[in-house]
């Protein structure tokens, strides 16, 4: 994760995305630098346009979580439901199956 923050910092700062300015970037932060892993996002960044990608991810990441804890909330509201009227059911049962022994 370190080297995309070191990528967006460079390029928030308006310098240009080389091996070597990740590694001074990495370096500063006291990051231990894996030279293949900087060849290999310096490699795979030719051609992208970091705004448009920025602006195409920053969406989906913020509602996501917002959906997805309004789900989970919902389902556990009638997962409870379910669990209550399973009860309710299991001792009405019980009841029942107590009169008959006392018919």
């Amino acid at each position: 994760m370190e080297y995309i923050y070191a990528v967006l910092l460079l390029h928030s700062a308006g310098k240009e995305i080389t091996e070597d300015a990740i590694k001074a970037v990495l370096t500063a932060a006291g990051v231990e630098v894996d030279e293949a892993r900087v060849k290999a996002l310096v490699a795979g960044l030719e051609g992208v346009d970091i705004e448009e990608a920025i602006a195409n991810a920053a969406m989906p990441v913020a509602t996501a979580p917002a959906t997805t804890a309004s789900s989970t909330v919902e389902e556990k509201k009638e997962e409870e439901k379910k669990e209550e009227e399973k009860k309710e059911e299991d001792s009405g049962a019980a009841i029942a199956g107590l009169a008959a022994l006392f018919g």
